[in-house]
């Protein structure tokens, strides 16, 4: 393993605080892993990691907000192709399941992005932003009707779920089996296993993938025949330079969509309940006029929780950041958990601040062609789904600690244990 620093004047020297290429970092408590990210940001270069097991290519962690976010505005020398997940999609799943647009760069990116943009209409958007408002309502009706259990099965998940299958226009009897596909997609994210489960089945991942597409490939045949006004009808009817989006470049789109769309709000709510629960004056604050404060909030709680850990960029062209100079064909981490704690950005990085401002968190990427195309949409869910929470008389709070998910990927929650400000005996408001 090689992580020692170069460095200019030979001011820093020596191993690396901490092995980011070891798996067993990433079971590391999260305040261990946050505090290690803290004494490599005070190195004058970023680290260069080589995974033991010869499985991955060494890359160079970059840990400064100032220099994540440079590389996410310089995609013609910071690549996402051929990947931007470790490990890299082989050549042949994208073959298979299409290329997703977070692994591609320049016209390829913007043609296909721009014309997925345009599927979202102003009348679509208005008709999801009022739809958003009736689905979480209606969660919390049932959290109310059901009393206290694992938050994200009530909600946490359910949220972000019904909003992107309402948008999108998928059917509800496709629903229950698509949510299954997602959960068996995602579920092997994680850097440890338990019992039968340590037993790594990579193929059953795409297994689920392949057939969540299958069940899209169907909505969007009747699509084709019969229109709505939702997003899979316009984007069946779409183009990219005159040509039609292919089988495989929808069902990218639509796994991306579903996958990450639904995976990071998810998080993030669930991360914000935490949040919000162990931090009563915060809490108090946003109870106390919530259209003044809810923005400030999820800015936090995106920025504190920061759903995404990392992405992976290939050096296109040979360019100096950081006190490093990078040739093409090296890897470079981009870590927007350590960047969102950066003390030269942010005033007492570890504290949960809904007041914080300015607040320039890189919770949706650090700017640039790949800005999170959904953050927008995610917002108008938190703010919905807490709108609901936190002002009813009886407003919701974690009831126990999140099981988190050990991953270098995502940072989220498996369950989380919740119950009510004022419950009865059987739970009911």
């Amino acid at each position: 393993m090689n992580t020692q620093t170069q460095v200019r004047n030979g001011r820093v020297r020596g191993e690396a605080p901490a092995d980011l290429a070891d798996p067993g970092f990433w079971r590391l408590p999260r305040s261990e892993r946050l505090s290690a990210f803290a004494r490599l940001r005070e190195l004058d270069a970023p680290v260069r990691f080589t995974p033991r097991t010869g499985s991955g290519a060494p890359f160079h962690a970059l840990v400064r907000h100032a220099d994540v976010r440079a590389a996410s505005r310089q995609p013609q020398v910071f690549a996402s192709a051929p990947g931007v997940t470790t490990p890299e999609p082989a050549r042949w799943a994208k073959a298979v399941f299409g290329n997703s647009m977070v692994n591609m760069d320049g016209a390829e990116h913007a043609g296909l992005r721009r014309t997925i943009s345009r599927a979202f209409t102003p009348r679509l958007l208005a008709a999801a932003e009022e739809n958003i408002g009736a689905v979480a309502r209606r969660l919390a009706d049932e959290m109310a009707a059901e009393g206290p259990g694992d938050f994200m099965r009530s909600a946490g998940a359910r949220m972000p779920f019904e909003v992107i299958c309402d948008l999108m226009g998928i059917p509800v009897s496709r629903r229950a089996r698509i949510a299954s596909r997602i959960d068996l997609a995602s579920e092997y994210v994680g850097v440890r296993r338990r019992g039968l489960a340590r037993l790594r089945v990579p193929g059953r991942g795409l297994r689920s993938l392949a057939r969540m597409q299958l069940d899209m490939a169907a909505v969007a045949r009747e699509r084709r025949r019969v229109p709505e006004d939702d997003v899979i009808s316009a984007l069946v009817r779409a183009d990219v330079g005159g040509q039609a989006l292919s089988s495989r470049e929808l069902g990218a789109f639509f796994s991306l969509l579903l996958v990450a769309g639904v995976e990071t709000t998810r998080n993030a709510i669930a991360h914000g309940l935490v949040l919000l629960t162990g931090h009563p004056e915060q809490r108090e604050l946003l109870e106390s006029d919530f259209d003044r404060y809810a923005d400030g909030a999820i800015d936090e709680i995106v920025r504190h929780s920061t759903p995404i850990i990392q992405f992976r960029r290939t050096v296109a062209a040979e360019c100096a950041l950081g006190g490093r100079t990078f040739v093409p064909g090296e890897k470079v981490v981009l870590l927007y958990a350590s960047a969102n704690r950066d003390a030269s950005v942010f005033d007492d990085p570890d504290s949960f601040d809904i007041t914080r401002s300015p607040n320039p968190h890189l919770g949706y990427g650090g700017g640039g062609p790949h800005h999170c195309l959904g953050a927008h949409l995610a917002k108008l869910e938190m703010k919905a789904l807490f709108r609901e929470l936190l002002t009813r008389r009886a407003g919701v709070r974690a009831a126990g600690e999140p099981r988190l998910v050990d991953s270098n990927f995502d940072n989220r929650v498996g369950s989380l244990p919740f119950t009510f400000e004022f419950c009865h005996p059987n739970g009911a408001q």
